[in-house]
């Protein structure tokens, strides 16, 4: 135990999460993702962030934009490869990557590399988003303030 009293915090014991809300095909792709929530862990209301560890092999996301919210990454370790409409670009310690709300220029990261990457993961909460996955049938909106996945017609997955 690091004795830090809020509002700091050690890292290392927030709880790791693991596990999405996506169906399969995609929930195994993403399988190789870990989030320690550290905006939740301090109390942020606004918006969070996330110290994601992200496995050799493993993808963040399926390639994806959001409606209303923002998002940023800082690479803190390792190396990923960020997909976007423009192409793949690699991306190493102490490089960024920030993505408008409403741009609809889906990104991903994957670990294309043979050792973990990790970054920080910084999004906002603006109510009543929707994200848009470019390259699957795959849809998410919020509801109620849960997110619920369908396809992009709005049926079940």
């Amino acid at each position: 135990m690091s004795g830090l009293k809020l509002p700091a915090l050690d890292p290392a014991e927030v709880i790791e999460h693991a596990g999405t809300i996506y169906p399969e095909p995609y929930k195994s792709r993403v399988a190789g993702r870990r989030r320690r929530r550290l905006g939740d862990a301090t109390g942020l209301k606004n918006f969070g962030v996330n110290l994601v560890r992200l496995a050799a092999g493993g993808e963040s996301s399926m390639r994806h934009w959001h409606a209303k919210q923002d998002e940023f990454i800082y690479m803190l370790e390792g190396e990923v490869t960020l997909v976007t409409n423009t192409g793949r670009q690699k991306l190493g310690p102490g490089m960024a990557a920030g993505f408008a709300a409403g741009r609809a220029d889906g990104h991903q990261l994957i670990n294309e590399s043979g050792r973990p990457a990790m970054y920080l993961e910084v999004g906002d909460r603006t109510a009543g988003d929707a994200v848009t996955y470019a390259d699957v049938d795959m849809a998410l909106n919020m509801v109620d303030g849960k997110a619920v996945i369908t396809r992009k017609d709005g049926s079940a997955i």
